[in-house]
């Protein structure tokens, strides 16, 4: 419609021209219908106001600068936890020394103090972690409100231009351009015009882009909050590995009297107990699967295609298999993982097998008890301090077998024992294998 009636104003014009009018007057309504063709229409006035180049939202120093300020302070935490790192290694190194020297109480106390010091520096490390962590979630908190802040100051930008555009949209471009002095000033208008569209669609695509960012910083925050969750329990798991690392010193001490011939009588206990353990262990491997080979109940086992479950509740390793950091390395290899029980906790069978071996030690020797299990897999669970099975018999997957123990001076505990605690070995064929791989 509104072409149409420019269209018709054109011929006016040259009716106009004819009768004499003002070139003037002639070519700015000529220019009115040109634009008109094209379909520009100018919002006057405040439009000229709108600046779209200005920054929009980052123009808060005192954020900036506490950015910088977390910046900086996150930085050093991570320096102080390369140079914990360090330290660690330091005693790390100092313990494979100390392993490959003689094996007498010095040298097993010096190995106890460097696991100190490390498990020491652990502990730092992971509060340094934590605060890093922190400051890395408060850095993030203040960048998600600028980009807010931003985010909503582009909207109302954008809000008013469209506004102001809304209100202008009934001013026909003759009209307009009557009010204007001088074509000059006209044509200013027009490249405004144009700057402002340039402008309302640059606005419109750094909108996008920043609530793009913005999504992407609040993905991070969640992240690094749920980091904190992990390091806050990890701290806690650390602690303990250092409170028992303490009482294993102690327990060590009291046990040798700081006698040097003490420790080592003790030292030779636990390593034949061990290993008339491990030889009884795989003695019975070869005679009981002969013995079991013919029998329908044995073959029939129901074991768990997804593998042995926990036999105590999922908890810390002390040592794992093959422990280059074991404490009595020097001395014999762990062919198991120790996993943290409390005194007397229920013990369960892995999987479903058959009773092989029930060994009560007393109050002063190492008890033990054998599954044999299907697809020549068998288990071992040591330092118990109760025994609720009896030879021959079959257990199910999850049954109860016994009690955990380890403290030493109780039932079942053995000699050289460092805390409560359940010795688990997995043997494959009789031959030891790391638990870990068999674990669900």
């Amino acid at each position: 419609m509104k072409r149409r009636l420019l269209i018709s104003a054109f011929f006016a014009i040259i009716k106009q021209m004819e009768k004499g009018f003002k070139i003037k007057l002639i070519i700015l309504i000529f220019t009115a219908f040109i634009v008109g063709i094209f379909g520009i229409s100018v919002a006057w006035g405040s439009l000229s106001k709108i600046d779209f180049n200005k920054p929009v939202g980052g123009d808060d120093e005192a954020i900036s600068q506490e950015i910088i300020d977390l910046n900086r302070d996150i930085e050093k935490k991570k320096q102080a936890m390369q140079d914990l790192q360090q330290r660690q290694d330091a005693y790390k190194q100092a313990i494979a020394e100390k392993q490959q020297q003689k094996a007498d109480l010095k040298n097993q106390l010096a190995i106890f103090d460097n696991r100190l010091a490390s498990l020491e520096a652990s502990v730092e490390k992971v509060k340094l972690n934590i605060e890093e962590t922190q400051l890395e979630i408060k850095k993030l908190d203040l960048e998600i409100s600028t980009k807010e802040d931003e985010i909503n100051k582009e909207k109302e930008q954008i809000a008013m231009a469209l506004s102001l555009l809304y209100k202008e949209g009934d001013k026909s471009d003759i009209e307009i351009m009557l009010v204007k002095d001088n074509f000059v000033e006209y044509l200013d208008q027009v490249k405004h015009l144009k700057d402002l569209n340039n402008g309302i669609n640059e606005s419109l695509g750094n909108l996008k882009k920043k609530q793009t960012a913005l999504i992407v910083d609040r993905s991070d925050l969640k992240d690094k909050q749920d980091s904190l969750n992990q390091l806050q329990i990890e701290l806690l798991t650390k602690q303990d590995d250092l409170k028992g690392e303490r009482g294993a010193k102690e327990i060590v001490l009291d046990q040798t009297k700081s006698s040097e011939a003490e420790y080592q009588r003790l030292l030779s206990q636990a390593k034949q107990e061990q290993q008339a353990a491990s030889a009884d262990v795989a003695n019975l491997e070869k005679t009981v699967r002969q013995k079991l080979a013919k029998s329908d109940k044995f073959n029939s086992l129901d074991t768990s295609s997804e593998g042995f479950t926990w036999p105590v509740t999922k908890n810390t390793i002390t040592a794992y298999f093959h422990d280059p950091d074991y404490p009595f390395k020097n001395v014999m290899e762990h062919p198991a993982i120790d996993i943290r029980a409390a005194q007397s906790s229920t013990v369960r069978a892995a999987s479903s097998g058959y009773v092989a071996r029930v060994k009560d030690g007393g109050m002063t020797g190492y008890s033990y008890i054998m599954l044999v299990h299907n697809d020549g897999l068998s288990t071992v669970y040591g330092h118990v301090s109760a025994i609720s099975v009896r030879e021959e018999e079959y257990v199910t997957q999850g049954q109860t077998i016994g009690l955990s123990g380890g403290m030493p001076g109780t039932r079942g505990a053995g000699r050289m024992t460092t805390g409560p605690h359940l010795h688990f070995e997995v043997r494959l064929n009789g031959i030891p294998v790391n638990p870990l791989d068999y674990l669900q």
